[in-house]
């Protein structure tokens, strides 16, 4: 598969039946639609935190109705400590996603170090299709990938279930 066979994320979690699962290993994303929240952020410590606001309204619609299909949607942050200003900003987002219906936990990179890792970010559906997020080194978004390699499928549930378990949900985390 190719760039140019990257589905929507709407269209990828839709299409899931059993699992959607989100792994982020990066300490800062600079993607384009968060700049100017995460500049306010950072300068008043506020974040919209209204599921139904327009910033998020998309997304936890999406989560909202995946999870209403009895499809567990998750994600696993591995961080650096002490973490990053960027990190601070997602941790103050995270109960959005929480609401929304995702499950949300997070991991220190220093506890992940004998867990073999993809080189990427990715979403992994149904624990078959993977959708690659890849980004340039100041975090910038630079487009997405889709594999179907039964292979590195497996690579991608292996290490995301590993981190999953060593992982601190984000009840109990705190930045």
């Amino acid at each position: 598969m190719s760039q140019s066979d990257v589905p929507s994320f709407d269209d990828l979690l839709d299409s899931a039946t059993e699992s959607a699962l989100h792994l982020e290993m990066r300490d800062q994303y600079a993607v384009s639609h968060e700049n100017e929240h995460f500049r306010i952020w950072k300068e008043t410590g506020e974040r919209p935190t209204d599921p139904d606001s327009p910033y998020w309204r998309a997304w936890v619609s999406l989560v909202r109705r995946t999870v209403a299909r009895g499809v567990p949607v998750r994600r696993v942050r591995i961080v650096s400590e002490p973490v990053t200003e960027y990190i601070r900003y997602e941790y103050a987002g995270t109960p959005v996603n929480l609401a929304a219906g995702e499950q949300v936990r997070w991991l220190a990179r220093r506890r992940a170090s004998d867990i073999a890792l993809p080189g990427n970010d990715f979403w992994l559906i149904d624990g078959r299709l993977i959708r690659w997020n890849h980004f340039t080194g100041d975090g910038r978004s630079a487009g997405g990938e889709m594999c179907d390699d039964p292979a590195t499928a497996k690579l991608c549930a292996t290490a995301f279930e590993a981190a999953w378990e060593r992982a601190t949900p984000h009840s109990d985390y705190k930045v």
